[in-house]
C-alpha cells in the first residue's frame, strides 16, 4: 500500500444481533431494521404469488421473514422453506431461529443439508441448501409439501439456485392451474439485479427493507495497489495503531496459502511493536481448517486485545462474526470456471463483483458503527462487474443435465434458465453422460436405467457411476469410503509452519497406488483408533472432515442397501478398487510422455501431478485424477495409478487406439 489510508467516501447504516437470553433475543428482534416493516411485508406478500425482497446485510431478513410468515398463518397449508447456498448458513440460521422461537431444533424449526436432515413431521420452517430442495423436486416436481419457498442469498447464483429458479417457477404455474394450494415464491438478497429477477419471476414486485442501525464508513485506496497482500498488512497495523483495543478486524483473502502467509507476517511484525500496543490475536478462517481453530474466531476478544480474522469469501454470507468493527476488502477472490472445450477447471484469483464487495462491506457495523477499507480505488470499483457470473455459465453441467432429465425435462436447451448456459456446455454435458451410459440419444435424450439409478445419489455423475459399478468388482465397502472422503474438504491438514512434520507423519498411509488408496488407509487407521482426537492431532488429520466423511458414508451405504447393492469388500486387492474407479472416471486420465511430462488422454492437455499428492515424486505411466485445477500451472488432484487396459474395457469407443502409447 502507499502508506496513506484510503480516502473517506460515504456512510450507510447497520444492524445488531447478539445475546442469548429470551428477553435479550426478543429485544434484539424488535430492534432489527426489518421489525417495523413486518406488517407491511406480510400484507404485500399475501397479495402476490412472487416477491423480490432487497434488504441490506444485517437487516434481519433471513431469520425474521420466515418467522413473520409463520406467525401470520402462511404455514397452515405447507412448510416454509428457506434455501441457502451453503450448508453452514442453513445450519447456523436454523439454530438461531429455533433459539428465538424458544423451540427445540428439529421440531417446528429444522434444517436439511446433504447427508444431514434435522427435521420432523411437525417442522414448519425448514432451512435447507438449494441442492436439497432441488433433489426433493425430483421426487415431487410440484413441491407439494411447501406453501412458501424463500430463495435467500439469490445474488450468489449457485448452479443449484439457477436450476431451482426454473423448477420452482414451473411448479408455481402448474399448482396455479391445478387444485393444489398456491405456491408463494420469495427471492431475497442484499444486492442483486432487481429488474432481471423481477422480469424473470413474471414482473414480481420489489420490496425494499430500508436502513441499518449502525453506520458504516466506506474508505477507498488513493491509488491502485500492486501487492494487495502487503497493502492488507499495512492497513491492519494502521488500524491497530490508530484504533482502541476491542475494535476487531476482518480481512478478506483468496485462499489458505495467502491466509497462512499473512498470518505469519502479522505475527512476526507484532513481535516488534511497542509494549504499550494492544495484543494482536490472529485467527485464520477457511473451509479446510480444523473445527477447534475455526471456533477461535467466535470467541470473545480478551479485554485490551484486538482480534484479526483472515478469511476467505466463506465469511461473506455464510457466517456472522460478532465484534467486527473493521473490514479490509482486498477486492480479490479465487473462483473456478469450467472450459467445455478443454475439460479444464480453471481455479484462479480474480476481481470480485460489485455485489460481492457490498456483501463484504456489510460484515462490519453489525453491533456498532464500522469501517470498510477497500484496497482499490473508487475508479477500480466502478469498473467491476455488477454481479458475479452465474455458476451455471462457468461449470461442468453434467450434474445439472442429469437432474433435469430425472425431473422429466427432456429438452434441456429449452429449459427456462434465468441466464442460459452456452449450447456447447449443455451438449458437452450430454456427451459426458452418454459416455457414462447414463443417457441414450434416440428421438430425444432420455435417461437409461443406469442413469435413473445414478440420479438417486447426491453426487457428481462420475462418482455415482463408480458406486454402481462396485457391484461388478465386489468392492463397495472400499468405494463407499473413498467416495465419502472425496466428498468433503480435504481430511489432510498441513499447517504452513509444519509442512515437513505433516508429510513425515502421513508417510505411513501413503501408497504407490495413489491418493485414493492413501485415503482408504487413513480411514482404516482412523477407525482402528475409534477417531481418537490425539491421533488426529499427531497425524495432521482434520477430525471434523473425517466425521463428516463418516456421516456421508453412512448415508450412502443406506442408499446402496435400498437400491439392492451388495455391500462387499475386496480385501487387500487394490486393483479391483482402481478398476472400479476407472469405470466412472475414465475421462479423467493422463499418460506419461518420454519427456517426463503428462498429457491427458482425451484432449492432449499438458498436466502435472499436484504437490499435495502422495505420487508427487513418482512417474507412473498412466494415472487417473479426480479434478484438474489451474493455479500456477495445470495440476491433477487426487490421482491413482491405472492400467490402460482397464480404461479401454471401461469405454472402448471413447479410447479407440489411444491406450498403450498409441495416441490416435
Amino acid at each position: 500500500m502507499s502508506g496513506e489510508p484510503p480516502k473517506k467516501k460515504r456512510r450507510y447504516s447497520g444492524s445488531n444481533m447478539t445475546g442469548e437470553s429470551a428477553e435479550s433475543l426478543r429485544q434484539q428482534r424488535c430492534h432489527l431494521p426489518i421489525y417495523s416493516a413486518r406488517g407491511r411485508l406480510n400484507l404485500e406478500i399475501r397479495k402476490t404469488s412472487s416477491a423480490i425482497i432487497i434488504g441490506e446485510t444485517g437487516s434481519g431478513k433471513t431469520t425474521q421473514i420466515p418467522q413473520y410468515l409463520y406467525e401470520s398463518g402462511m404455514a397452515r397449508e405447507g412448510m416454509i422453506a428457506c434455501t441457502q447456498p451453503r450448508r453452514v448458513a442453513a445450519i447456523t440460521v436454523a439454530q438461531r431461529v429455533a433459539m428465538e422461537m424458544g423451540v427445540e431444533l428439529g421440531k417446528q424449526v429444522g434444517y436439511c443439508v446433504r447427508f444431514d436432515d434435522m427435521t420432523s413431521p411437525g417442522t414448519k420452517i425448514k432451512y435447507m441448501t438449494d441442492g436439497m430442495l432441488l433433489r426433493e423436486a425430483i421426487l415431487d416436481p410440484l413441491l407439494s409439501k411447501y406453501a412458501v419457498v424463500i430463495l435467500d442469498e439469490a445474488h450468489e447464483r449457485t448452479i443449484h439456485t439457477d436450476v431451482l429458479f426454473g423448477v420452482i417457477k414451473d411448479a408455481q404455474q402448474k399448482r396455479k392451474k391445478g387444485k393444489a394450494c398456491p405456491l408463494k415464491v420469495i427471492v431475497m438478497s442484499a444486492t442483486m439485479d432487481v429488474d432481471h429477477f423481477s422480469t424473470y419471476f413474471n414482473n414480481a414486485p420489489v420490496l425494499y427493507i430500508e436502513g441499518r442501525e449502525h453506520p458504516i464508513e466506506l474508505l477507498y485506496s488513493s491509488m491502485p495497489q500492486s501487492d494487495y497482500l502487503f497493502a492488507a498488512i499495512v492497513t491492519v497495523f494502521q488500524i491497530h495503531q490508530d484504533e482502541p483495543p476491542g475494535h476487531d478486524i476482518l480481512v478478506f483473502l483468496t485462499g489458505q496459502e495467502e491466509i497462512e502467509a499473512m498470518l505469519k507476517s502479522v505475527k512476526d511484525i507484532a513481535k516488534d511493536l511497542p509494549s504499550d500496543c494492544p495484543q494482536l490475536l490472529v485467527c485464520p478462517m477457511y473451509a479446510a481448517l480444523p473445527p477447534g481453530q475455526q471456533l477461535k474466531i467466535f470467541q470473545p476478544t480478551p479485554a485490551g486485545s484486538r482480534k484479526v480474522i483472515l478469511a476467505t469469501n466463506i465469511a461473506e454470507t455464510s457466517i456472522t462474526i460478532q465484534g467486527i468493527k473493521h473490514v479490509i476488502d482486498t477486492g480479490k477472490v479465487k473462483a473456478k470456471s469450467y472450459q467445455p472445450g478443454s475439460g479444464l477447471d480453471l481455479l484462479k484469483v480474480q476481481w470480485v463483483s460489485k455485489s460481492q464487495a457490498w456483501q463484504r462491506t456489510g460484515r462490519s457495523g453489525r453491533e456498532d458503527s464500522g469501517t470498510c477499507w477497500r484496497l482499490y480505488t473508487e475508479n477500480q470499483f466502478q469498473e467491476l462487474r455488477e454481479n458475479t457470473i452465474p455458476e451455471i455459465q462457468r461449470c461442468n453441467l453434467s450434474s445439472v443435465v442429469l437432474q433435469l432429465l430425472a425431473l422429466g425435462i427432456p429438452n434441456i436447451l429449452r429449459f427456462d434458465f434465468m441466464d442460459k448456459p452456452s449450447a456447447e456446455s449443455i451438449i458437452n454435458a450430454v456427451d459426458q453422460l452418454n459416455l457414462l451410459a447414463a443417457v441414450e440419444k434416440k428421438d430425444k435424450v432420455q435417461l437409461t436405467s443406469l442413469g435413473k439409478k445414478m440420479a438417486i445419489f447426491p453426487l457428481e455423475p462420475r462418482l455415482s457411476k463408480v458406486i454402481l459399478m462396485a457391484k461388478e468388482y465386489n468392492c463397495l465397502e472400499e468405494i463407499l469410503t473413498i467416495v465419502s472422503l472425496l466428498s468433503v474438504e480435504s481430511v489432510l491438514f498441513t499447517p504452513h509452519n509444519k509442512r515437513e512434520d505433516a508429510h513425515a507423519a502421513r508417510k505411513k498411509f501413503t501408497s504407490s497406488d495413489g491418493d485414493h488408496i492413501m485415503l482408504l488407509n487413513i480411514y482404516r487407521a482412523y477407525k482402528a483408533v475409534k477417531g481418537n482426537k490425539q491421533w488426529c492431532f499427531e497425524n495432521f488429520i482434520n477430525m471434523r472432515h473425517m466425521r463428516n466423511a463418516l456421516d456421508i458414508r453412512h448415508q450412502l451405504r443406506e442408499m446402496c442397501v435400498r437400491a439392492g447393492l451388495p455391500i462387499q469388500s475386496c480385501g487387500p486387492d487394490t486393483s479391483a478398487i482402481r478398476k472400479c474407479i476407472s469405470s466412472g472416471q475414465f475421462m479423467n486420465t493422463a499418460e506419461l510422455q518420454r519427456e517426463g511430462e503428462y498429457v491427458t488422454l482425451d484432449r492432449r492437455q499438458s498436466v502435472s501431478i499436484h504437490p499435495s499428492s502422495c505420487l508427487f515424486q513418482c512417474k507412473p505411466a498412466y494415472v487417473l485424477y479426480n479434478e484438474l485445477v489451474y493455479t500456477t500451472k495445470c495440476y491433477m488432484r487426487n490421482i491413482c495409478v491405472v492400467d490402460p487396459e482397464w480404461l479401454y474395457e471401461a469405454a472402448p469407443t471413447y479410447f479407440k487406439r489411444r491406450y498403450g502409447g498409441k495416441n490416435r
